[in-house]
């Protein structure tokens, strides 16, 4: 099993979530950061600061050098696609080729509401997950055509082009996160090189695996996905009960485990953490992709 860390950019400072990137990028164990793109707190007082995504983000990329970094994950009604693509190719570019493209159907009604951004509600789902799959269409052209002509319901493209492309061939790596059996999964069989099961147990996270693996038999392709899980490092900084659940989800075909770090953000637990990564026996040889 491989290891990354998450820092949500909520109820924090900005040196903060700085000081424990740039400690990360010193420590091996760490093959990846990431962060999420919600512009309200989530799961906690809604009012409190948020700092947003991709300006992080791209700030990250600039402040470490071997990190692997992207969001977990992107709701894709925030932004046209084809502006996203543009934002990705050019963090991609500042981090020479280190970006991994998070992506998601979007589900955060209160922020989506509050800013006039139209997301769906539970009713028009399947209009929603029918956006989120045009979207991937158009990201990956973008990404990886010279030019994309795109004509669906949601969007339009015509001879558009996205230059500079960012270093990574054919495009950066696309992360899928949820765990929707009907939608989601298919729609990550078909474009995401990486799923992320956003929670649940063992049991239910080798479920999706197992459904994933079947949209992927449907279209021919080999289920050839990185998958990845959140495990929360709660406040009391129970490094085991961490790792015992990262082991849980390794008995079941876990690749890599996204440590999710509690606010407030201090590097000073970054080197326990990986030592008892390390003790733990779970660390697989540390290569970024």
């Amino acid at each position: 099993m491989r290891f990354a860390f998450k820092t949500s950019p909520q109820n924090t400072t900005w040196a903060d979530m700085l000081a424990v990137w740039r400690a990360a990028d010193d420590i091996d164990v760490y093959e990846s950061g990431w962060t999420f793109d919600h512009f309200y707190p989530i799961f906690s007082d809604p009012t409190g600061p948020c700092l947003e995504g991709w300006t992080t983000l791209t700030a990250l990329a600039q402040a470490t050098t071997r990190l692997r970094l992207g969001t977990l994950v992107t709701g894709v009604h925030y932004r046209h696609p084809a502006v996203l693509a543009n934002m990705a190719s050019a963090v991609d570019i500042i981090s020479a080729g280190r970006l991994e493209l998070g992506i998601g159907a979007g589900w955060n009604e209160e922020e989506s509401g509050a800013y006039g951004i139209e997301l769906g509600t539970i009713g028009e789902r399947f209009d929603r997950f029918d956006r989120f799959e045009e979207a991937c269409q158009v990201l990956v052209g973008l990404l990886s055509a010279p030019t994309t002509t795109f004509s669906g319901t949601y969007y339009r493209l015509t001879d558009a082009r996205n230059e500079p492309k960012g270093p990574q061939r054919p495009h950066p790596p696309i992360c899928i996160g949820g765990n929707g059996e009907r939608r989601t999964l298919k729609i990550a069989a078909r474009y995401a090189q990486h799923w992320n099961f956003v929670g649940g147990t063992p049991a239910e996270f080798s479920r999706k695996r197992e459904v994933l693996a079947a949209h992927c038999a449907d279209i021919g392709r080999e289920p050839d996905h990185l998958l990845s899980a959140h495990v929360r490092l709660q406040p009391d900084l129970d490094y085991r009960r961490a790792l015992d659940e990262a082991a849980a989800l390794g008995a079941v075909g876990l690749d890599l485990a996204i440590i999710y770090l509690p606010a407030p953000h201090d590097p000073a637990v970054l080197e326990p953490l990986a030592e008892a990564i390390r003790d733990s026996g779970l660390l697989s040889s540390v290569t970024n992709r």
